[in-house]
């Protein structure tokens, strides 16, 4: 019976262990440690922000990280979507990997398309909207307030 018990116990002392460590690695304190995510894990299905309207995918990475300065998103615009006009609050980069629309900057519009980059500053305004057939997307970073 005291085998059984001590078996019992050693079993229990290594799942948690096991689950601790595993806790550790996801959990990103320290140096070593890193994040990893998918887009089919953070994807939300909304409609485009800032009032943009018409439906579109979110994934925000990373967003639990302790201590994290910076946002690191991206962002699908499904036919007929947009990121609605609004003022910067701080710096933001936009990098378009697919698809094609027209972001406009401070009332100027301009034609944007992928391998395209844009710095927004912060007391600017910018709204983007999809164009064509094809989903708009971008990646999306910007410093946290």
């Amino acid at each position: 019976m005291k085998k059984r018990s001590l078996i019992a116990v050693l079993v229990l002392l290594a799942c948690c262990a096991g689950a601790a460590i595993a806790i550790g690695f996801t959990s990103s304190q320290g140096a070593s440690r890193y994040l990893f995510e998918r887009d089919r894990d953070v994807a939300k299905s909304e409609p485009g922000p800032h009032n943009g309207g018409g439906p579109s995918t979110g994934y925000v990475f990373f967003e639990k990280a302790p201590d994290l300065k910076f946002s690191f998103r991206k962002r699908v615009l499904h036919k007929g979507a947009a990121i609605g006009y609004h003022l910067q609050k701080t710096d933001e980069v936009y990098y378009i990997t697919g698809g094609r629309g027209v972001m406009t900057i401070n009332g100027e519009p301009m034609p944007v398309k992928a391998g395209d980059a844009l710095l927004t500053r912060a007391g600017s305004s910018h709204g983007l909207v999809q164009k064509g057939q094809a989903d708009l997307t971008i990646i999306i970073t910007f410093q946290k307030e």
